[in-house]
């Protein structure tokens, strides 16, 4: 396992099974308070600072980065069925600028720099092992912190959107049985050729999807994970179609472009990959804002949670100031677990006395 500092991190030159058997153990460590109060999807909470699903392969990695100053911590994605990962590389690392999304490829870098193309594929234990995982760490963690778990459909040849729907609530209905606290449908991943990796793009859809699934979960918040949005009126037309099930967007989950490496060839046979890290931090902060704007002129109750490119708090700051209740941060926790602990260090530091 490679160390950042002195602590484990995701090894990106193993494979998945071996990081999900090799979670790290939770460390004391004194965490820096942020002030003020906070609320994640209506819930209270300690602070803006979560982790989306991609570097939380089970519970122990979760009590691991909740150890670590992180107070929303979202379960890997699950399905009604076990599915395996694609093959290395999962984490290839890229040189790049700002990404906007209309990037045809981006060169691979032999070392990270801060973004990296992401090639999981979602993969997911069988509902059994996860189940009995979740209902573990929900009962381990502490009680002010806030276990999320995100879902998705595993759509098989012939299936209506309906059936999808059945699928993401069956998976969404199991995950609050087993203590979730919050639910997040993945509703985007450019990895996959399945319509649900690119469900946000049709609202009439995702409102079929989200409507079922707060059914089936009552009044347990409800996000959904969205990709990159460019416009104005899709990101409108989207928040129309889902606004009367769910309880918060959460965005962005990556930019996605191909990777070629230095002698020419395509990495993943020249298919599109997410691109995440600090090369996504302009596109998502943008987008954060476009979708802050329709949130107030049109009134709908709402939370946003930014993805995308925040390492320090600066960068949490403007994600706050764009219009987010809450901050998720993946590429740098894993590069750096310690990168929650630094940013309550300066926030203290700055004297910030914010709170959402």
């Amino acid at each position: 396992m490679t160390l950042s500092g002195a602590l484990p991190r995701y090894d990106r030159r193993q494979d998945y099974q071996w990081n999900y058997d090799h979670a790290p153990s939770p460390s004391e460590r004194d965490i820096p308070a942020i002030p003020g109060e906070w609320v994640f999807c209506g819930l209270p909470v300690a602070s803006p600072l979560g982790m989306p699903a991609g570097p939380l392969l089970n519970g122990d990695w979760i009590l691991y980065y909740a150890a670590l100053g992180f107070d929303v911590l979202t379960y890997k994605t699950v399905r009604s069925v076990s599915r395996g990962c694609y093959d290395l590389p999962n984490l290839q690392p890229v040189l790049t600028g700002m990404l906007q999304g209309d990037e045809v490829e981006v060169p691979a870098s032999e070392e990270m720099t801060g973004s990296w193309a992401v090639s999981f594929g979602m993969p997911s234990q069988g509902p059994e092992a996860w189940r009995r995982d979740v209902e573990r760490t929900r009962g381990a963690l502490a009680t002010e912190k806030l276990l999320s778990v995100s879902v998705v459909a595993t759509i098989q040849e012939g299936w209506s959107v309906e059936d999808t729907a059945d699928d993401y609530a069956r998976c969404a209905g199991w995950a609050v049985e087993s203590g979730a606290d919050c639910i997040e449908t993945n509703f985007s991943c450019p990895n996959v050729s399945t319509p649900d990796g690119q469900l946000y793009q049709v609202p009439a859809d995702a409102a079929v999807v989200a409507a079922r699934v707060r059914e089936q979960i009552g009044r347990v918040p409800l996000i959904v994970k969205i990709g990159h949005v460019t416009r104005s009126e899709q990101a409108e037309e989207l928040l129309v179609a889902i606004s009367p099930y769910v309880d918060g967007v959460a965005m962005t989950n990556s930019v996605a472009t191909t990777v070629r490496c230095p002698d020419g060839s395509q990495l993943f046979d020249g298919q599109a990959r997410g691109i995440c890290g600090a090369a996504t931090l302009e596109a998502s902060l943008e987008q954060t804002r476009v979708f802050a704007e329709l949130v107030e002129r049109v009134g709908y109750s709402l939370s946003l949670i930014g993805v995308g490119g925040a390492a320090i708090c600066t960068d949490v700051q403007n994600y706050l100031a764009a219009g987010a209740s809450a901050v998720h941060i993946a590429t740098a926790a894993m590069v750096d677990p310690l990168v929650a602990i630094r940013i309550r260090e300066d926030w203290g530091s700055a004297g910030e006395e914010s709170g959402h």
